[in-house]
């Protein structure tokens, strides 16, 4: 999926195969988007198993300001957090080790590479669980 504040940004679905960048689209968040159209929003849906081209790098809160932090991961899983709340990212990826690290908060730049989406949703539940929640307001 595309975060909150990519609903403005031209958008496509991710392909397996698909090679991606961890890209900084100045509206609050950060996202993936092919080298080759870095205008567009490539949307992953929970579930999509990723692999990086190196150990994944993001930024940590610290005391005294941001750090880079380099994962001892170079797979995700692309997950969706905090669904309940309409006004906050909710575009995750959760790494072998468990840890679950926010898409926004990831190195610009990263490359990536779709290895496989989830498979297609045969109920209703899983296909409410694959969709965006509704924006309030």
């Amino acid at each position: 999926m595309c975060d909150y504040s990519l609903h403005n940004v031209k958008s496509r679905p991710a392909k397996v195969g698909d090679k991606l960048t961890t890209h900084n689209f100045n509206t609050g968040t950060r996202g993936f988007a092919a080298p080759q159209d870095v205008n567009t929003a490539v949307c992953v849906l929970p579930g999509t198993e990723l692999a990086f081209a190196n150990k994944v790098k993001c930024v940590s809160s610290r005391l005294l300001g941001w750090k880079a932090t380099e994962l001892n991961h170079a797979t995700a899983i692309f997950r969706q957090v905090n669904k309940e709340e309409p006004r906050t990212h909710h575009d995750a990826l959760e790494f072998p080790d468990g840890q679950i690290v926010m898409l926004t908060d990831l190195l610009e730049g990263q490359e990536a590479t779709v290895l496989q989406l989830p498979a297609q949703p045969v109920t209703e539940a899983e296909k409410q669980a694959q969709q965006r929640v509704a924006h309030v307001g």
